[in-house]
C-alpha cells in the first residue's frame, strides 16, 4: 500500500472514461447505494458518452468502487489518479445523469468513435516538434497563462464550450493547398482534449494526435531536462499550480479576486499585495481597495509579531457560522430580475447559500454542467437542480417562511401566481424590447414601453386599494414583480416618474429602500472555479 494512505485518513480519486453506455440512466441506483454502503463521497457523472468522477473516502472503501465500476467489462481498462488528505474533499455522494460528461454543446461528437490518436507523454516532444504539426491548448485562458508547451497556439477561450466556435475560424487549421494540417491537442487530465480532437476529426482532419493523461502526466513522466513544458500548470485545488514531478508550484494567489498570479503579474503597476492584481484592479472601487490596503496593514503587523491576523480566523468562524458544508449552490447575476427575486425569497426563508455571481459572457463551466441551458438563477441542491426563477422561491418559502409570504388561501395563492405569471409572459417581453430595442430591430422601444404601461396600470389600480400586492403585507407576488418593475422603471427614470402611478410609485421606492433590497443587491465579484466559498446573505 502507498506510504501516504497510512499518513492520510482519505484516498481521493479522479477517472474519467468515454466509452458508450447506452444503459447509463439504469447505472445509477446501484451505483449510488453500492458508494453509499462504503461511505464514499463525491460527485459521478453518468451520460451515453462516459462517465467522469471525482470520488473520496477511505483507501480500501474508494478501490472497493473501483472494483465495481471495473466489473464492467466496458469499464475494465478504467484508469485513476489518486492523492491523499486529512479532511474529506467532500460531504455527500452524488450520481448525476448528463447530456455530456464535458460539456461541448455539440451534437454528434463521439470520443469512443471519434477521438485522435493517442501520443504517451515519453513520445509527444517528438510530435509536437515537428513544424508540420499545429499545436493547440484547449484549456481555458486563465489556465493556458500561467503555463503552456512551447509554440502551443491559445484559442483564448473563456469556457470549453467555446472551443468550436473558435475551430470555425481559426486561421492556423485552414487548408495548405487543399490538405489540412496535423493538429495536436493537450489539456489538465486528458478529457478536453480527447473531445477536442473528436471534433475535429467532425472538420475533415485525419491527422489528429492528443497528449495520453494529459498535461499531469506528462510533468509526471518526462524530466524537466528533457520537457517542452514552459512555466506551471494550473489545478483546481489548495495547490494553484504543480510543476514537474506534481510538485507544487509557486505561483500565488490573487488575496482580492482569489484567480492565480500568472508570472510577472507581481511586477505589473497594477499589481498591489492583497489589494489587486492585473486581472481584478479594475473591478474594485477606491474604497474597496483601501479596506483591502487595511487589511493588508494589519496582517503584515500580526506577523510581524509573531500572532495570526485576528481578522483571519474571526472571519473564517463567521463564514463558518454563515455557511454550512452542505449549503446549496446560488448561481446568479446580481442586476437580472429573475435571480434578483430567487436571492429575495432566499433571504426571506433564512435559508444560506454559496452565492456564484456569474459574468453572463463567460458562464462557469460548472454551472454549465449542472444546467445546459444557462441561464440565471440556478440552485444547486442536494439531489436536484432547481432552473427556474419562480421554483426556487416556492422551494425556499415552502422549506421555511417566517414572514408568511406564502398565502395560506389557495385562492389567494393562485390569484397571486396569475398576476406573476403575467408578469413573466406578457410584461417581461415588452420590458426587454423596451430596454433593448436594437435586439429586436426595432428603431426604440416607445410602442413596447406603451404595451408594458398596461399592465403596469393593472398594479397601480391593485395598489390603490391594497398596501401591497400580495394584500395587506409584503409577499410573493411583490417580491416576484418588482424586480422588474424595477428594471422598466430605470430604463427612463424621467418619463416613469412623470406617469400618474403615486401608489406603484411609492411601493417600488419602498422596496428600493428596505433592507432586503439592500441585502440582496450586495456586490459579489465574478466567481471562477477554485474561489473560496461565498456566503449569501453576505457577512
Amino acid at each position: 500500500m502507498n506510504s501516504l494512505a497510512t499518513e492520510h485518513a482519505f484516498l481521493t480519486a479522479a477517472f474519467y472514461k468515454f466509452v458508450d453506455l447506452p444503459d447509463y440512466a439504469e447505472m445509477k441506483p446501484p451505483l449510488l447505494a453500492f458508494c453509499e454502503a462504503h461511505a464514499v463521497k463525491g460527485m459521478i457523472l453518468l451520460a451515453r458518452e462516459g462517465i467522469n468522477s471525482t470520488i473520496a473516502g477511505a483507501a480500501k472503501d474508494v478501490h472497493a468502487v473501483l472494483a465495481y465500476l471495473r466489473a464492467d467489462p466496458r469499464l475494465a481498462d478504467l484508469e485513476h489518479k489518486e492523492s491523499y488528505a486529512d479532511e474529506p474533499p467532500f460531504y455527500r455522494m452524488k450520481v448525476r445523469l448528463k447530456k455530456e460528461i464535458v460539456t461541448m454543446g455539440v451534437d454528434g461528437i463521439s470520443p469512443t468513435r471519434m477521438a485522435g490518436t493517442y501520443v504517451k507523454p515519453q513520445d509527444w516532444n517528438a510530435l509536437i516538434s515537428d513544424p508540420e504539426v499545429v499545436l493547440i491548448d484547449t484549456r481555458n485562458d486563465y489556465e493556458v497563462e500561467i503555463g503552456t508547451f512551447a509554440g502551443a497556439i491559445n484559442p483564448d477561450i473563456q469556457t470549453f464550450s467555446q472551443l468550436p466556435a473558435w475551430v470555425e475560424k481559426a486561421q492556423a487549421l485552414e487548408a495548405v493547398n487543399g490538405r489540412k494540417p496535423k493538429v495536436a491537442m493537450f489539456c489538465t487530465g486528458g478529457i478536453r482534449c480527447e473531445k477536442s480532437t473528436a471534433l475535429m476529426r467532425t472538420h475533415g482532419f485525419d491527422e489528429v494526435f492528443h497528449l495520453q493523461g494529459g498535461i499531469l502526466k506528462y510533468l509526471e513522466q518526462v524530466a524537466p531536462e528533457q520537457s517542452l513544458w514552459q512555466g506551471e500548470c494550473f489545478v483546481f485545488d489548495e495547490r494553484t499550480s504543480v510543476g514537474h514531478g506534481l510538485v507544487p508550484g509557486k505561483l500565488g494567489i490573487c488575496r482580492s479576486c482569489r484567480d492565480p498570479l500568472a508570472e510577472g503579474m507581481t511586477e505589473s503597476p497594477l499589481f498591489e499585495l492583497g489589494v489587486s492584481c492585473p486581472r481584478c484592479h479594475d473591478l474594485t472601487s477606491e474604497e474597496q481597495k483601501s479596506r483591502a490596503r487595511e487589511r493588508q496593514r494589519q496582517f503584515v503587523l500580526a506577523r510581524a509579531r509573531g500572532q495570526s491576523h485576528l481578522g483571519e480566523p474571526q472571519t473564517n468562524k463567521r463564514k463558518a457560522a454563515l455557511l454550512p458544508a452542505n449549503a446549496p449552490v446560488l448561481y446568479s447575476f446580481r442586476r437580472c430580475p429573475y435571480a434578483m427575486r430567487a436571492r429575495l425569497a432566499l433571504l426571506a426563508s433564512g435559508i444560506r447559500c454559496e452565492l456564484r455571481e456569474v459574468a453572463l459572457a463567460q458562464k462557469p463551466q460548472s454551472m454549465l454542467d449542472v444546467s445546459p441551458k444557462g441561464t440565471v438563477p440556478v440552485l444547486v441542491l442536494p439531489g436536484k437542480v432547481l432552473e427556474e426563477s419562480l421554483d426556487i422561491m416556492l422551494w425556499a418559502l415552502q422549506q421555511d417562511d417566517p414572514q408568511g409570504w406564502l398565502a395560506q388561501d389557495p385562492q389567494v395563492l393562485a390569484e397571486q401566481l396569475a398576476l406573476i405569471k403575467q408578469c413573466d409572459t406578457e410584461f417581461k417581453p415588452q420590458l426587454d424590447r423596451y430596454k433593448y430595442p436594437n435586439r429586436f430591430d426595432l428603431l426604440d422601444g416607445i410602442s413596447a414601453r406603451q404595451t408594458g404601461a398596461v399592465f403596469l396600470n393593472q398594479l397601480q389600480i391593485k395598489l390603490k386599494t391594497h398596501l401591497f400586492l400580495s394584500g395587506s403585507t409584503w409577499g410573493l407576488a411583490d417580491a416576484a414583480i418588482a424586480p422588474f418593475v424595477r428594471q422598466f422603471a430605470h430604463t427612463d427614470p424621467a418619463w416613469f416618474a412623470s406617469q400618474d402611478w403615486t401608489a406603484l410609485i411609492q411601493w417600488l421606492q419602498a422596496f428600493e429602500n428596505s433592507d432586503a433590497y439592500q441585502q440582496c443587491m450586495h456586490k459579489y465579484k465574478v466567481w471562477h472555479a477554485g474561489n473560496k466559498p461565498l456566503p449569501f446573505p453576505a457577512v
